[in-house]
């Protein structure tokens, strides 16, 4: 492979290493603060457990999607050829399948735990949320670990054909078998975005329903309750994360269109914006979560100390 690297492409990874670092910090803090609770009180609850789950996900996630985009910047006749990158790929696609069907869990969780619904199945399952929480959290595993299985048999069938079509009169079949090979890989992904996409719409909007009865029922009352408080900040988070996640869900099928275009403008503010995603939700699940918040706000100051003394 030959060693050619641009300034688009310096500036690119330049771009790309800082937003992966800057959430990879982030998520790490999540990680830590609930492992020292973990350590603690011997026990997680439900979404102590998610927020884990999903903080391992998106470091990994954000750490191999810098060393991809690095090795392919570096290697870019490499892509999808190299078992190295293969790998990352395979990998890679697991995490990023985790992160959103993990998230689209968390959106789930408050749905369920925070809605005061009388219908007997909601009840029923208000009341066992914490087993249906390990179940999804299960199943949000296995089928990212399906994802991360297509995407290396994928590369690997590429990586054949490739290898077997070296000559530059069989170049153009070779790029549309890789095509070809794609699609089954487009499809899977493509539904399980739409799979979590709609679980997170549905868990805002059934939210959404539960606070305006309750409003309704408070202002009958002439009362205020901390259910309500709960109902407003639950909203508040899920509604800031349906506008992103709706946004992310918009680039990442847009990723599936250009990923074949290489060098596009397009795809990298598509990329751009999908290393944004998971560290800057991190940041805002940690403002909304009181324990986080805190223990974030009492850290800054000692870190901004450091650095002035040096």
């Amino acid at each position: 492979d030959q060693f050619n690297v641009t300034s688009y492409d310096v500036t690119a990874v330049a771009i790309m290493t800082l937003q992966a670092f800057a959430g990879m910090w982030i998520n790490t803090f999540i990680v830590s603060v609930i492992c020292m609770a973990w350590v603690k009180k011997k026990t997680l609850n439900s979404n102590e457990k998610i927020l884990l789950l999903l903080g391992c996900s998106r470091f990994w996630l954000l750490f191999l999607s810098w060393l991809y985009s690095f090795l392919s910047t570096i290697y870019p006749h490499s892509l999808y050829v190299h078992p190295a990158l293969q790998l990352v790929v395979s990998i890679q696609g697991f995490f990023n399948c985790s992160n959103l069907w993990v998230s689209a869990c968390l959106c789930v969780f408050y749905c369920i735990k925070i809605s005061d619904f009388r219908n007997s199945f909601f009840i029923y399952l208000k009341v066992k949320i914490d087993r249906i929480v390990s179940w999804l959290l299960l199943g949000s595993l296995l089928f990212s670990l399906v994802i991360g299985i297509v995407a290396y048999d994928i590369a690997d069938k590429v990586h054949c054909n490739n290898r077997n079509s070296t000559g530059q009169g069989t170049f153009g079949k070779a790029r549309i078998k890789m095509d070809k090979h794609f699609f089954p890989s487009f499809f899977l992904t493509g539904f399980g975005y739409a799979v979590s996409f709609m679980a997170v719409t549905f868990s805002a909007l059934l939210l959404l329903f539960s606070l305006q009865r309750h409003k309704r029922n408070m202002q009958t009352n002439s009362m205020k309750d901390l259910s309500m408080d709960a109902h407003i900040k639950a909203m508040k988070s899920i509604l800031s994360f349906l506008v992103m996640y709706s946004i992310n869900f918009a680039s990442l099928i847009l990723k599936l269109v250009y990923t074949t275009k290489n060098g596009s403008p397009v795809l990298f503010l598509i990329v751009v914006f999908l290393y944004a995603f998971p560290g800057v939700h991190s940041l805002i699940l940690i403002f909304s979560n009181p324990k986080l918040e805190k223990t974030l706000l009492r850290i800054l100051p000692c870190v901004k100390f450091r650095v002035c003394m040096r």
